[in-house]
């Protein structure tokens, strides 16, 4: 393992050793004639014995009889320092080190858990995990915030070619795949890297990022949807709390404002409670909330304009700090696929978002229209009828009723541990202008 202390004393050398496994280091006691070249990062084996400590801190020592120093560290250029509580926006500065650092290594440690719990929590209800493309010629969203693939060819040729034949991008989303995967299986899902050439340095933003995404044949209600969004919200995050309460106890003594994070980890509370006493409102109930507010808002809240993340957080203070489900948004302001709910005047769609404390939109998912002359309207209104032939076919070929929805993952752990900022949730963080290693 790697030294995290070393304190030599007359008769006694004592060293604290961790593999990475846990947050929990492993005291070795040791005769101060092994003590050369041990400096706190340097990598180490240790051979003993191990044995019940006296010690109340710690079940177990190991009584060393050999040291060696299998990879050196020079403490003054090592920018990590023994026993020092680095702010996590130092630590950012250094993303091949920063692992080593306690935090960081419990925010992988839960990363790894909380990914093992979705793929679980999926497959113990019959999905089936589809491996979505990375690059594909969909924009998804429609929102034209694409990284376009290009191939560097070379000063030989400077033909601008598409490698492809077609223009082809990074994916914002699996979802068009998982429909086409849906009219095979019942219940599908994905969870793989998501691409947004978003200009934005902000908190809650990333360039490259993680996303759940499920979609389910023969549904015909939004409840569904939002029912697997808090089903799997509260299994992932008990298995995080029962696989990872040391390193999750970590984030909340020592990063997180109590506040932010009471209700998932509560001493009387859990994941379950989180949601029993969740706000479900729809966006016209939403608006008029905002408009009553005594609040002045940056962005001046009105029907048919998209939720801010003041406006979304102002809807959860408003509801008691708890999750909130917002329901049927305009039809103007959602992509092509999302259901419409043929009502007026204000016309709507089967959408949902889920909004919860401190981080804003967590999910969102819709009703897909999966009626043929509705899509085929929509399509030729906006002038995308050739580019969704085969979406269409899917309408046209044994066609059911189906939604999904998409989770960001990273979003979910700063909820779930109360971090500040997204850049902190992820082992190599890509936002614009910073692409490090």
């Amino acid at each position: 393992g790697w030294v995290r202390s070393v304190r030599s004393q007359k008769e006694v050398l004592f060293l604290h050793i961790n593999d990475g496994s846990s947050l929990e280091s492993l005291q070795v006691v040791a005769d101060p004639s092994l003590e050369k070249d041990l400096t706190f990062g340097s990598a180490v084996e240790v051979q003993g014995k191990l044995v019940k400590s006296p010690h109340r801190m710690q079940n177990m020592e190991l009584q060393a009889e050999t040291i060696r120093v299998v990879g050196p560290c020079d403490t003054w250029s090592f920018p990590l320092k023994m026993k020092e509580r680095h702010p996590l926006e130092y630590v950012r500065q250094f993303p091949h080190l920063r692992c080593r650092n306690n935090t960081l290594g419990a925010l992988l440690r839960i990363r790894s858990e909380a990914t093992a719990g979705i793929h679980s929590f999926f497959q113990d209800k019959g999905y089936v995990h589809i491996h979505t493309p990375i690059i594909t010629s969909n924009d998804c969203e429609g929102a034209g915030e694409l990284f376009q693939i290009g191939v560097s060819w070379g000063k030989e040729s400077a033909e601008k070619t598409h490698f492809f034949h077609v223009p082809a991008f990074l994916t914002v989303s699996g979802q068009l795949h998982l429909e086409v995967m849906a009219g095979a299986f019942t219940h599908v899902f994905t969870f793989g890297p998501t691409f947004r050439a978003e200009n934005s340095q902000s908190r809650r933003h990333l360039a490259e990022f993680y996303m759940v995404e499920a979609e389910l044949s023969f549904t015909e209600s939004l409840q569904d949807i939002m029912q697997v969004m808090e089903d799997l919200f509260k299994t992932v995050t008990s298995t995080v709390l029962s696989k990872c309460p040391h390193d999750v106890e970590l984030f909340h003594k020592y990063i997180a404002p109590a506040q932010k994070v009471m209700h998932v980890t509560g001493k009387n509370c859990n994941p379950v409670v989180l949601f029993s006493s969740s706000c479900r409102i729809s966006y016209s109930e939403a608006v008029e909330i905002l408009k009553q507010a005594s609040q002045t808002f940056t962005f001046k809240p009105e029907w048919g304009c998209d939720l801010q993340t003041e406006h979304e957080k102002y809807l959860v203070k408003h509801c008691g700090e708890v999750p909130v489900f917002v329901v049927n948004y305009p039809y103007d302001l959602k992509p092509f696929y999302m259901r419409d709910n043929e009502d007026g005047p204000q016309h709507t769609v089967a959408a949902v978002d889920l909004l919860v404390p401190g981080v804003g939109e967590l999910c969102g998912g819709s009703l897909r229209e999966e009626r043929l002359p509705f899509l085929e309207s929509r399509l030729q209104r906006l002038g995308l009828t050739d580019a969704y032939q085969w979406y269409l076919d899917l309408r046209k070929f044994g066609s059911v009723p189906h939604g999904g929805f998409g989770m960001g993952f990273e979003r979910y752990l700063q909820y779930i541990l109360g971090v500040d900022n997204i850049k902190d949730v992820i082992p190599f963080p890509r936002f614009s202008h910073s692409c490090l290693l």
